[in-house]
């Protein structure tokens, strides 16, 4: 078939895989569209046949508790993001000249000939964060928008829907970029690039050439990270349209054709009229919610991608100022005894653990939970010095604790060896027993968090109430 526009899907055999909920927007939009849709999944629970009647009612086949084979006459395979290459159904697929692409594929042919064009993130931290603050500057310019893709509503459901958009603000993951040949963006952004989903990709190289897919056929502005040399690089490398630009935000002073920090003053050197002298002011860092390093460069990606678009400086400023982060996202939970308790359990890789570290002088860190194929030593090489102590939790917490061992010997470490439902409650207080007043006790895991937890947002949830269990036994 090709990964070229689909004209009609009319009688087409498409195989959907995966029931979750990518999988069902993708099977629904397809048999609307006049596709003989079939779905395949591994699972056979309660909740998989519950979702498997409700497609059956419009037609929808659904085989489960069979990932692997291949149905009869299927012309194409549509896959949820979380699937890796080398499932069987793939190699199956292969092997019988069948082509694989993603939702974010499928949303990209269904758009209309009006459709609003995407401005794309991506980045191994801080994409939800910069996506919603893109939004947030677009809504402040009068825009129509919505932060679709990686978050919220499936994109599909969003192309098909009825509510039109001048632009999108569209958060792209390394999976859903592997399957989307044809994808081809107003302006992207690659926010930073470190060893994440590795067992996934295969290889750093695989996951950093999946990542630079959001460049390709850029129109107006390329976004890199210029402390990232690898987002340059993606840039350097991609095929873009002519007069696409490279921009790059830094949290220093910036160069022409970039955006970065004088003073306390988010600047603009590169949507400007003579860059190679001035600068446009676009907001204050303290407009930027938190006002920590890391959010600072996430405020950057979104102005550029914002200002690629045409919008004013003043927006950009506003659209800060509205903001407000997720849960999970470095969030302040309380003060107790002169030590303030940070959940971003959101961190669950190194390199956001490292950016979370950076935000603060003194800290009690509690890590922990499944490593993900990850190595700590760079990590904790780098944020040693700030550490008053370490809570290690989780079932892959001995590579940490090694790391700790060999790069910062001299801070005192607890072992938290168990997983029941107080094991937060543990930490926390053990935590609180290491700090000192005007420390930072700090979730910043560094891992997932399915060993303990059903997802980061539990795992949050728990040291929050762990921290306000602790403040009212302090009163």
């Amino acid at each position: 078939m090709g990964s070229g526009q689909v004209t009609s899907w009319q009688g087409k055999n498409i195989t959907v895989a995966g029931l979750g909920v990518s999988g069902i927007s993708a099977a629904r939009a397809l048999a609307g569209l006049g596709a003989s849709v079939t779905v395949v999944d591994g699972g056979d629970s309660e909740g998989h046949r519950a979702r498997a009647a409700e497609l059956g009612e419009l037609g929808i086949a659904v085989r489960l508790a069979d990932a692997a084979t291949l149905p009869e006459g299927t012309d194409l395979v549509v896959t949820s993001p979380g699937w890796k290459p080398d499932s069987p159904l793939f190699a199956a697929a292969a092997a019988a000249g069948v082509e694989v692409v993603g939702d974010v594929e499928i949303a990209w042919q269904l758009r209309g000939p009006d459709a609003a064009p995407w401005l794309a993130i991506t980045g191994t931290n801080g994409k939800t964060t910069t996506t919603q603050m893109l939004a947030s500057i677009l809504k402040a310019a009068g825009l129509r928008t919505a932060a679709v893709g990686n978050i919220g509503t499936p994109i599909i459901d969003v192309v098909l829907g009825e509510e039109k958009y001048d632009v999108l603000a569209v958060e792209l993951s390394s999976y859903q970029l592997h399957w989307a040949p044809s994808l081809r963006a107003h302006s992207a952004a690659v926010l930073n690039l470190a060893p994440d989903h590795l067992d996934w990709h295969g290889s750093m190289d695989a996951y950093a050439a999946d990542k630079g897919r959001i460049y390709e056929g850029n129109t107006v502005a390329c976004v890199y990270n210029v402390a990232d040399p690898a987002t340059e690089k993606l840039v350097e490398n991609a095929d873009v349209e002519e007069g696409c630009r490279a921009i790059g935000f830094t949290l220093g002073a910036p160069g022409p054709s970039m955006l970065g920090v004088v003073d306390g003053i988010l600047v603009d050197r590169a949507f400007v009229e003579n860059r190679q002298k001035n600068a446009q002011e676009l907001a204050e860092v303290k407009d930027v919610n938190p006002p920590a390093p890391h959010n600072i460069a996430n405020a950057l990606a979104a102005a550029a991608l914002a200002r690629a678009f045409g919008v004013a400086p003043r927006a950009v400023r506003d659209g800060l100022r509205d903001f407000r982060p997720d849960a999970h996202r470095v969030a302040f939970v309380d003060e107790v005894a002169g030590v303030t308790y940070i959940d971003d359990s959101k961190a669950t890789n190194t390199h956001a653990a490292e950016a979370s570290l950076a935000a603060f002088e003194t800290v009690v860190w509690i890590a922990g939970g499944l490593a993900k194929g990850a190595t700590f030593d760079e990590l904790v090489a780098t944020s040693a010095k700030r550490l008053r102590g370490v809570v290690l939790i989780g079932a892959d917490r001995a590579l940490i604790a090694e790391a700790l061992a060999r790069h910062a010997p001299e801070v005192p470490v607890v072992d938290l060896d168990r997983t029941d439902t107080g094991a937060m409650l543990a930490a926390v207080r053990e935590a609180a027993r290491l700090a000192e007043p005007g420390d930072t006790v700090l979730l910043a895991p560094a891992c997932a968090s399915m060993d303990m937890f059903a997802n980061y947002n539990k795992r949050g949830d728990a040291f929050a109430d762990a921290v306000r269990e602790l403040a009212a036994e302090s009163e």
